[in-house]
């Protein structure tokens, strides 16, 4: 089978390339990007660039989906091997499961596929410089116009981070050998596909917040799906082991990675494309309509796998999963090359009238500002939208397992993990978003919310204990599914440190200040991306703190309730001197920006930051004064449970066949007792005295020593 595998392999990926390529040039064509006339006087970079470029950028992606697709054979897909006879891997603690000879060698793989990644970049960035320049690529080469252009040009720095990033998990790959780390280069080459499409169409769409989210959606989800479809296609051919567990790991897989990339498509259609005619008048329309048939047709493979070739393997009849994989390969090569030249054909540009305001945010100056447009429905914000939608989904599919299994789960955490999500919507989807941007007291009112309200009810509602409770445990002995790497992430060092009460709080008031007095926060609000990650810092920095404050879910410390009373108390009042410094502020934050946007129906930039010192001061009450709420609660129930689970052992210690010792609270008082004892011998000199002949022993140790087995209210009160 070895031979005829390999054949099998060279045979498919030529056809998967030739397929590929032939639709790379009939979109090209089509579309226009490479025929476009040249106007005398500007500058031509070549017909090499117009062909080098979609041509570097299609065997970067094709590059790029074959390492995801061997790291996620390597880390996700191959169950892992648990030793045996006593053999245990370097660097591998007894027990654990390790990587088998197939997950290695999909590792090794990776290696070469990361390095042509990289190459490819590299091309792709000489081939996008000259195309900017309008100069031919030999220019570029030998000019100084590479080094120089490549920090100022958003493609080329997204360009160089890939480089980076690629040759990283190129060189790390050879050396991994362990899990985690394999799952570590799996999300760092995951991080390497987002920059490039991020500084594409997405950035300049009509209503790029929309844009930008979906395409990062869409690259995330395409590129493990098609990725993992090449290399379960190849150990198919090959004959190697565990080819159902792996297919049946992958159809689960894709199912989630289609329905993302069809929503994740459709939303980036309607940002270029408003109007639907768009679709079969303009070029662009023309290719998204080819590609939105190519993915029907793989929707329907992948419904015939689920129904017919998982089966089949089950029955051990592999041919008839590698006849249709290897069909589906070519299908899905085909797209990458239609996606390709989709990339380069510009979509129609808009329509309505492009203002200084809307060119920034995406929208044109709203009205004055009252509480009812502040309630009314925003600017859709997609990112935070499919955030919410998935928390939601996750958390209740959660629940309704544990609930058909028979097991409960508290009505208040559910309500509490809805209330948080709540807020999420109230100031991402509503007018507070939407004037966030313009104005710096409402942007304020959004940052404390999702720091300091927001992360209290996500907290209590313990979404890491439904997870650990609604997760079953991996089917094959030593594998790590969902739940045994959720348990190995709470186990690590990295979360150990990261959860320290202490490095938590730093975050948490650090990450404050260090945004809004430096440039961050201008450049944060300048590009939809820094915004994205500024929003969710705020999100994410509370979550942890509150995570160490409240203490629902397991973490690696666990704070005593004084403890925990004393954090907050000395943490809380870092906001209210944040607040004081913004009021005394005499120059404005970001005054490039919001000079920008100013509003012509508002006050001064300085006066309204200074309305957001006083939101930021005042605001801190009302997390402090919910948190103590929730405190006092767990302390109460914390105190019963340790009661009852007392009054448990008390009760089994005494039954018959129980041991004594179990019980602690009997055993107190017998050392009590046996210190009195010591005492009353040590001060008689070693004699049994008469009870008037001695000293009386201490007023409190006998009082509780006369409580022991005859007043259970004094017996109690020690404990």
């Amino acid at each position: 089978m070895g031979r005829s595998g390999v054949l099998a392999v060279a045979r498919t990926a030529a056809a998967a390339s030739v397929a590929a390529v032939v639709v790379l040039v009939a979109g090209l064509i089509l579309g226009g990007s490479v025929t476009e006339k040249v106007i005398p006087g500007l500058g031509d970079a070549g017909v090499v660039t117009r062909w080098g470029l979609p041509g570097s950028r299609m065997v970067m992606d094709l590059a790029a989906t074959l390492t995801i697709g061997t790291l996620l054979a390597a880390a996700v897909l191959l169950p892992l091997e648990t030793a045996r006879g006593g053999r245990q891997a370097a660097g591998a603690r007894q027990g654990t499961g390790t990587l088998s000879a197939d997950a290695v060698g999909y590792l090794r793989a990776a290696s070469w596929t990361a390095a042509a990644w990289a190459a490819a970049a590299a091309a792709n960035l000489v081939f996008t410089v000259a195309d900017v320049l309008g100069q031919p690529v030999g220019e570029v080469v030998t000019g100084s116009e590479l080094s120089s252009y490549v920090g100022s040009l958003p493609q080329g720095t997204a360009l160089m981070l890939v480089v980076l990033l690629a040759v990283v998990v190129a060189l790390l790959a050879r050396t991994t050998t362990t899990p985690a780390a394999t799952f570590g280069l799996l999300a760092l080459a995951g991080a390497a596909l987002l920059p490039p499409p991020l500084t594409g169409h997405s950035a300049s769409a009509a209503n790029h917040s929309v844009a930008v989210t979906g395409v990062a959606l869409h690259v995330a989800a395409i590129a493990p799906w098609v990725g993992g479809l090449i290399v379960v296609a190849a150990h198919a051919l090959l004959g190697r082991d565990r080819l159902p567990v792996m297919a049946e790991r992958f159809s689960r897989m894709a199912l989630w990675c289609y329905v993302t990339v069809g929503v994740s498509g459709f939303v980036n259609v309607i940002s270029r494309l408003p109007d639907p005619a768009e679709m079969v008048d303009t070029d662009y329309g023309r290719l998204a309509l080819g590609k939105i048939a190519a993915f029907a047709v793989l929707g329907y493979v992948g419904w015939w796998h689920r129904n017919r070739t998982l089966p089949a393997l089950a029955d051990r009849r592999p041919w008839a999963f590698t006849r249709l994989a290897s069909a589906e390969v070519v299908v899905m090569a085909s797209t990458v090359g239609l996606a390709v030249a989709l990339a380069r054909t510009a979509p129609p540009p808009p329509t309505g009238e492009e203002t200084p305001v809307k060119a920034l945010v995406g929208f044109d100056m709203p009205p004055e500002l009252t509480a009812g447009r502040l309630a009314q429905l925003g600017q859709f914000d997609f990112t935070f939208a499919a955030l919410v939608a998935v928390l939601g989904g996750v958390y209740l599919a959660g629940v309704v397992r544990l609930r058909r299994r028979g097991d409960s789960w508290p009505m208040g955490r559910t309500v509490s993990w809805f209330v948080g999500l709540l807020t999420i919507l109230l100031v991402t989807e509503t007018g507070v978003a939407k004037y966030s941007q313009i104005l710096f007291s409402v942007h304020m009112v959004q940052h404390m919310v999702l720091n300091m309200l927001t992360p209290i009810f996500l907290v209590v509602g313990a979404p890491v204990t439904l997870a650990l409770r609604a997760l079953k445990p991996a089917a094959i002995r030593g594998d790590r599914g969902p739940r045994e790497w959720l348990t190995a992430a709470l186990h690590s060092r990295f979360t150990a440190i990261i959860a320290h009460p202490a490095v938590a709080t730093v975050i948490f008031v650090a990450g404050t200040f260090v945004l809004y007095f430096t440039s961050l926060f201008e450049s944060a609000m300048r590009n939809h991306l820094g915004h994205i990650a500024m929003t969710l810092h705020f999100l994410l920095a509370g979550s942890l703190f509150f995570w160490v404050l409240l203490g629902v879910d397991p973490a690696p410390k666990k704070l005593p309730y004084p403890g925990r009373l004393m954090l907050l108390f000395v943490t809380m009042p870092f906001h209210a001197f944040f607040g004081i410094a913004l009021m005394n502020l005499s120059q404005p934050l970001a005054r490039g920006w919001y000079q920008a946007v100013d509003p012509p129906w508002g006050g001064t930039v300085l006066n309204d930051q200074h309305n957001g010192g006083a939101i930021a001061w005042g605001f801190g009450e009302i997390p402090t004064f919910i948190v103590l709420i929730f405190l006092a609660f767990q302390w109460y129930f914390d105190d019963q449970r340790q009661a009852r689970r007392l009054d448990r052992r008390a009760d089994r210690a005494g039954a018959p066949g129980g041991d004594p010792r179990d019980d602690e609270l009997a055993a107190y008082n017998a050392r009590l007792a046996k210190l009195a004892e010591r005492d009353r011998a040590a001060k008689g000199g070693g004699e049994k005295d008469e009870p008037t002949a001695g000293p009386e022993p201490e007023p409190e140790l006998a009082e509780a020593v006369e409580g022991d087995g005859h007043d259970d209210d004094a017996g109690k009160a020690p404990s």
